[in-house]
């Protein structure tokens, strides 16, 4: 591969791993320093949201949605910068990249509002981890269940495959990657809408599980194993599904 070429792959997976470590950083602080206007406004202790409070919430979402799904884009941003300079859009991974994100951002939006919802109903704490045994059980075997369904499946697919997404869905020009990268941010977020309700079960500022849920998403998506590592990730939400609902009631019954 000419060096020209090497280069520009390098420049741009250092800006999508650079984007998605400054939302890392983002969060992270967040986390430190709870007592800061801004991280209170994105954990309201009540659901009288105000516009600032639902703008924080938006973003606090929007971040931790970038910063969880940039890194698994990276085979595929690739893709579509490589044939852009091949067709002179020099600019078609920036703007498949753009709309990727927007796609993500529809989902966050959706998200705040459940999250403002559940908390309305009293089933989340203001860090938005769940305070009902019937929700995170729900989440679980829910979440669980997807990672087994056809349509889990065949968006995964698409996902996994970046030259044969590009060579399928090809548009030449900006405006082309643009619309690309919202069909390629379409078929993620029906991969992994799934997974990120999880989020609501311990809360969004536990990063370990933020951590762990993006890792698994990426694992999916960029390793040969991806569609066992799925399964895996189902039994497992599955299996911690039925202990939440059934586990008391077992410990229950072994203790008459």
């Amino acid at each position: 591969m000419p060096a020209k070429s090497l280069r520009g792959d390098g420049l741009v997976v250092s800006m999508l791993l650079a984007a998605a470590a400054a939302g890392w950083l983002f969060l992270g602080w967040a986390v430190m320093d709870m007592s800061h206007p801004l991280s209170r406004l994105m954990m309201p202790a009540t659901a009288a949201w105000d516009l600032p409070v639902a703008a924080a919430v938006y973003a606090m979402w929007s971040v931790m949605m970038a910063a969880m799904m940039l890194p698994s884009a990276v085979p595929m941003v690739l893709v579509v910068a490589r044939l852009g300079r091949h067709g002179g859009a020099t600019m078609a991974a920036g703007f498949f990249t753009a709309a990727y994100v927007l796609m993500w951002a529809g989902f966050s939006l959706l998200a705040a509002v459940a999250q403002w919802a559940l908390q309305a109903a009293g089933l989340v704490s203001p860090d938005m981890a769940s305070t009902s045994p019937a929700l995170t059980a729900a989440l679980l075997l829910a979440a669980g269940a997807y990672q087994f369904t056809p349509a889990k499946g065949a968006c995964l697919t698409r996902c996994r495959s970046p030259v044969a997404f590009v060579m399928a869905e090809w548009r030449r020009g900006r405006a082309g990657a643009f619309v690309m990268g919202l069909r390629h941010g379409l078929f993620c977020v029906g991969c992994c809408w799934a997974l990120m309700t999880v989020l609501f079960v311990t809360g969004v500022m536990n990063l370990p599980l933020v951590a762990l849920l993006a890792l698994a998403v990426a694992l999916e998506k960029m390793t040969p194993w991806g569609g066992l590592i799925a399964r895996a990730t189902g039994a497992v939400l599955l299996a911690a599904g039925a202990w939440t609902l059934l586990g008391p009631a077992a410990t229950g019954m072994a203790d008459l």
